[in-house]
């Protein structure tokens, strides 16, 4: 039965369930606390041999919050292994200003029949890239370019179990597509933007990181809408961010914006857990749609 409401974005949240009831806290210290010093020494310590390297608590605890992270291995590092000669530089705000700029020509609105998401270019024919729950039921979509175009686009096709539709404009005139990062994968703690249209806001850029890699997630539905692998940030997504672009921090595509875990069932929003699907994954079901398949 159609929904009488029309829907914005991400609708529902399809992130993990939640159990009602408060949450346990965790109070367990990550190391025992440094005995007070003693103010009575008699005699100088007697020498110790040389201490062998010992695992850091830091390490244990990375590995408990690591659980379920592909790819993820931890070394026992002592207290004498030395420091990395070299550190990946931390970019600065303009940078990521500089990422934005480049990004938003290629990221649209999706106006619907039953609401209202987001999408990006992706190919050079200028088809877009968005959800198949932003644009379900509908054929033909209005979408709203960052110079104020507005172009009609055909629904040429949708994939509901990977929750991904193809769109293709009226012309692809003026239209960019957005670099895609197929060949690479991120990491765990790498800087992310996501950008889209929560709310109906076009053009709204947030910025967190890769929070996990792999994150088992109900993104579709329909035949074969099982589990799906997806991307978790913290960056902060809402309704209407659904199909937009998440970005690293060359301002290539890593995944699409799908869906966001809540506490609240009645009134979704951010609580800094969102779901991207992997930018590989979503570009080769957009091929099967292509292609006919």
């Amino acid at each position: 039965m159609p929904d009488p409401h029309p829907r914005s974005g991400l609708g529902e949240p399809r992130g993990p369930s939640f159990l009602p009831g408060r949450p346990r806290e965790h109070t367990e210290p990550l190391a025992p606390p440094a005995p007070p010093p003693s103010h009575t020494p008699q005699h100088p310590p007697p020498t110790r041999p040389a201490r062998t390297p010992r695992p850091l608590a830091a390490a244990v605890l990375a590995a408990v919050l690591a659980g379920g992270l592909a790819g993820y291995a931890a070394g026992a590092l002592g207290d004498d292994d030395p420091v990395p000669a070299s550190a990946p530089a931390a970019r600065a705000p303009g940078d990521l200003q500089a990422v934005a700029a480049r990004v938003l020509p290629s990221v649209v609105s999706v106006r619907a029949d039953r609401g209202q998401g987001s999408g990006f270019v992706f190919d050079e024919r200028g088809r877009i890239l968005t959800n198949a729950h932003v644009v379900e039921g509908s054929s033909r979509v209005s979408v709203e370019l960052q110079d104020g175009r507005r172009l009609t686009a055909e629904v040429i096709g949708d994939d509901p179990a990977h929750d991904v539709a193809v769109l293709e404009p009226e012309t692809s005139r003026g239209l960019r597509a957005a670099d895609l990062a197929t060949g690479t994968r991120p990491a765990v703690g790498d800087t992310v933007l996501a950008i889209g249209s929560p709310l109906g806001l076009s053009g709204t850029v947030t910025s967190g990181i890769v929070s996990a890699l792999d994150r088992s997630v109900r993104l579709g539905e329909g035949s074969g809408g099982g589990p799906r692998r997806a991307l978790q940030t913290d960056a902060s997504i809402n309704p209407g961010n659904s199909g937009g672009p998440l970005v690293d921090d060359e301002g290539r595509v890593i995944g699409i914006n799908t869906a966001i875990a809540t506490l609240d069932q009645n009134r979704g929003g951010s609580i800094g857990i969102g779901f991207a699907i992997p930018v590989g994954d979503a570009v080769e079901a957009a091929r099967t749609i292509i292609d006919g398949g």
